[in-house]
């Protein structure tokens, strides 16, 4: 276990539930984080264009509470799979607030330099401000992750929860792009929720890593949650008590 990481979460925490909170009372993020909720499970044609982000109640509610759930797994699943060195450089690609890729930062350690790319304005905005919480080196920029041009050796590729938002033929494109920078050495790994509804590619997907030479996992890790995303999470009607989720990793260590 990596301590100072562990408590760079929980002052980061403590801030963002501050920041938050200072601008929506605890009821009004609730009811975002059910609509937010809904949306992801129930509607998700939506997704594409932007409504997970869309009104400042649910961006506070995603802000507030998926991101540090997103920041959970992703460490948990960089511990478990030892890729926490090894990159100096990380690209995190439709990068939300950041949290996913802050977590394999630091779990790389200090002189690991950080990248964000996200569609959304005020995601790059969101993200910064984590990445300056959670004492990370790094930046983010509004953009296309279809247009970002990807590293090769040396460099880790995020893309966590981000495949499944894409339309079929943007997904084919994005699968060869990642495929080629891994062939130039990259290591990536692409995380998603396990619902085979949500990631009906998956198997094509898992299919071409191994063949490269990759790995797929299921992963469930039980772990303790702040006391604010345990209330958020039972007032919702939610059970994130265990937190699961998927993975796909190329390396060519």
């Amino acid at each position: 276990m990596n301590i100072a990481v562990d408590e760079r979460f929980d002052i980061w925490m403590t801030e963002l539930e501050a920041r938050h909170l200072a601008e929506h009372t605890f009821t009004e993020v609730r009811k975002a984080l059910q609509s937010l909720s809904s949306i992801y499970v129930e509607r998700r044609e939506k997704l594409t264009a932007g409504a997970a982000l869309e009104g400042a109640g649910k961006r506070a509610a995603f802000a507030l509470f998926y991101a540090p759930l997103h920041f959970c797994l992703v460490q948990e699943i960089v511990r478990a799979l030892g890729a926490g060195s090894g990159s100096e450089r990380l690209l995190d690609l439709g990068c939300g607030t950041g949290a996913a890729g802050a977590a394999w930062a630091l779990e790389s350690g200090e002189a690991c330099r950080l990248e964000g790319v996200d569609r959304s304005g005020w995601a790059s905005r969101e993200t910064r401000w984590n990445y300056r919480a959670l004492g990370v080196r790094g930046r983010s920029a509004r953009g296309d992750l279809l247009r970002t041009t990807l590293p090769g050796k040396g460099a880790g590729i995020l893309a966590a929860f981000t495949v499944n938002e894409l339309s079929g033929a943007d997904r084919t494109r994005f699968l060869k792009k990642v495929l080629a920078a891994a062939r130039r050495g990259a290591r990536v790994l692409i995380v998603e929720p396990i619902g085979g509804r949500i990631t009906p590619w998956w198997e094509e997907w898992a299919d071409a890593f191994r063949a490269g030479g990759g790995r797929q996992n299921v992963w469930r890790f039980r772990v303790e949650l702040p006391e604010l995303l345990l209330r958020l999470d039972r007032a919702a009607g939610l059970d994130h008590r265990e937190l699961a989720g998927r993975s796909l990793w190329l390396s060519e260590g």
